[in-house]
């Protein structure tokens, strides 16, 4: 009887159909691209078909690829709720928990988070990756984390689960607002100006991914409003050292921009705000896991 000599084979065949690259395959992986095509190779070699067409641009799934791709996944899938059903053999939770985060610790309480996670689960081990709200969605479709903390508009959380692809299973941490934050002395040119007011004022922007450039995305939907963007960053500590030296305007959250203006005398515009709220989100299909629904239940008990 034929049978293939391990998971890893079947495991970079997905990944590679998913990401369409060998390369980026090879990212999500954290493995080599030569490791990737070898075990490539060895299932091509295994089953006896040929899995990929090379094109112009890049690797192309073939007819009898796509075709033993679902099986493929199954086995995946089959694999995990196996090692789920021996860990709770077992009695005991273990197993990596990759968590993407955003902002300042203390904001999404991470450390309390992490901290009784430990207490409760000394075998999880968690693995963490920084990057702006955008990325970590991003990272979760294709695989590199397991969870992690998003930032979006109160409307934006309903259509998270909607994806065809991959839904998205969320739960809503907090609700706060943004506040618009200018240099000081321009209280009088900010104070109770309108989103058309402030269009006209310089702005420091942020990539497209992050929440900051989705929230205004939403505001300024007319052409005529769109803003005279003089520089961008994708921190948060860096935004607000750009508005302290007298740049231009920034979204802020409200506790910070209080804060701000009591310190360094940051003007704060009264007139708008934008709503948004915390959440942390995982793929629907592996939200039950034994890991992450640990996860989800400290979360829910600790906010």
């Amino acid at each position: 009887m034929d049978r293939f000599s391990n998971i890893n084979s079947i495991l970079a065949f997905v990944t590679v159909a998913r990401e369409g690259s060998v390369s980026r395959a090879a990212e999500v992986l954290n493995l080599t691209q030569p490791a990737i095509s070898h075990q490539l190779k060895r299932l091509g070699e295994e089953t006896g078909i040929v899995l990929f067409k090379r094109t112009s641009t890049g690797l192309q799934i073939s007819h009898d690829g796509a075709a033993v791709l679902a099986k493929a996944e199954q086995v995946l899938d089959a694999m995990q709720e196996f090692q789920r059903s021996a860990r709770q053999r077992s009695g005991r939770i273990s197993g990596k928990l990759r968590i993407g985060t955003i902002v300042d610790p203390e904001f999404i309480r991470l450390g309390r988070v992490l901290a009784r996670l430990r207490a409760e689960h000394p075998d999880i081990e968690t693995e963490l990756t920084h990057g702006v709200s955008g990325d970590v969605m991003t990272w979760l479709k294709r695989g590199q984390i397991d969870a992690g903390f998003y930032l979006c508009g109160p409307d934006d959380l309903g259509q998270l689960g909607q994806d065809n692809e991959n839904p998205i299973h969320a739960i809503k941490l907090a609700e706060f607002t943004y506040r618009v934050i200018g240099p000081v002395g321009w209280q009088n040119r900010i104070e109770n100006a309108d989103w058309s007011g402030l269009a006209k004022l310089p702005w420091i922007g942020t990539p497209e991914k992050s929440v900051h450039y989705r929230l205004l995305s939403k505001v300024y939907t007319n052409p005529a409003d769109r803003l005279g963007v003089v520089a961008r960053v994708d921190q948060e500590a860096s935004m607000l050292e750009m508005v302290r030296s007298g740049i231009g305007l920034s979204l802020c959250r409200d506790s910070i921009a209080l804060h701000q203006k009591q310190s360094f005398g940051l003007a704060v515009c009264n007139a708008v705000s934008v709503p948004a709220c915390l959440c942390f989100v995982a793929l629907d299909r592996r939200k039950d896991g034994p890991v992450l629904s640990e996860v989800f239940t400290l979360l829910r008990e600790s906010w």
